[in-house]
């Protein structure tokens, strides 16, 4: 079985309170975007993991499908699989790219092998994986908080309008960019922010992450500054960076602007 993991970006987000657990209480929104992996899986004789596109670094038998996998055997009868992961969403990147991967590989187990698992105990079995895997198996634009797994369905005024994604390649650790953030309540209800035109979002529609990364990290904060430059409507980081997306009415010539970076397109949302 073959299926195409997708990105998402986050428009704005919120540090909220730290929570007793060591995590933090956010309010994002979720939006989906057509950035894929590919990943495919048969029955096999033991599990393995293959990987090309991007190489993931590591212990392959811990990548977060084959944990995946794992989860779902440990309580249901399924045999072991062959994976193999083509990676094209950039790591660290604030896309949800291993998020992504884990939730559909549970969404796939469960239909190649015709668990009928209803959605909210893949929700629930999602959770464990990380914190945006709950968000990939719904897929669908969503306001999200607690950790980013309790979600609602949510409009976001960006469809048919042209994104550009531009990655510069810098990691920046999830763990790093918690430890500067001081959480406290937004000054906007995201919710009611998402019923504005997306060209008065600006300054209102913050991702609080940059006020902390973009010091330490100006090439990062020099991409938001370009897209604007170009004509963007509104942009942003994603996440905990380092990507950063801008939304245009109309679509852009970007050319070489932002080489040697990945630049991914969307000619119209949906």
């Amino acid at each position: 079985m073959i299926c195409f993991p997708n990105a998402k970006i986050n428009v704005g987000l919120n540090v909220v309170a730290k929570r007793a657990d060591g995590f933090h209480d956010l309010e994002t929104v979720f939006y989906p975007i057509n950035l894929c992996d590919a990943l495919e899986f048969v029955e096999s004789k033991e599990l393995s993991f293959k990987n090309t596109g991007l190489v993931i670094e590591g212990d392959p038998l811990q990548n977060l499908v084959v944990k995946a996998w794992r989860l779902l055997s440990e309580r249901y009868d399924i045999p072991p699989v062959s994976i193999h992961l083509h990676k094209v969403i950039p790591f660290g990147a604030g896309l949800g790219g291993g998020s992504a991967d884990a939730a559909f590989m549970l969404v796939a187990l469960n239909e190649y092998f015709e668990l009928h698992i209803p959605e909210q105990v893949l929700l629930d079995l999602s959770a464990q994986l990380g914190s945006d895997c709950a968000f990939f198996v719904r897929n669908r634009t969503s306001f999200a908080t607690g950790r980013g797994e309790i979600l609602e369905d949510i409009d976001c005024p960006l469809k048919e309008k042209h994104l550009v994604l531009v990655n510069p390649g810098i990691h920046v650790p999830t763990r790093d960019a918690f430890s500067t953030i001081t959480p406290g309540k937004p000054a906007h209800d995201l919710r009611e922010l998402m019923k504005l035109p997306v060209n008065k979002w600006k300054d209102q529609v913050i991702n609080d992450f940059e006020k902390s990364i973009f010091p330490k990290h100006p090439a990062i904060a020099a991409i938001k500054e370009k897209l604007y430059e170009m004509g963007a409507i509104y942009a942003s980081m994603s996440g905990s960076g380092s990507s950063v997306y801008g939304i245009f009415d109309e679509e852009v010539e970007v050319g070489e602007t932002f080489n040697p970076h990945f630049v991914w397109e969307s000619e119209r949302l949906a």
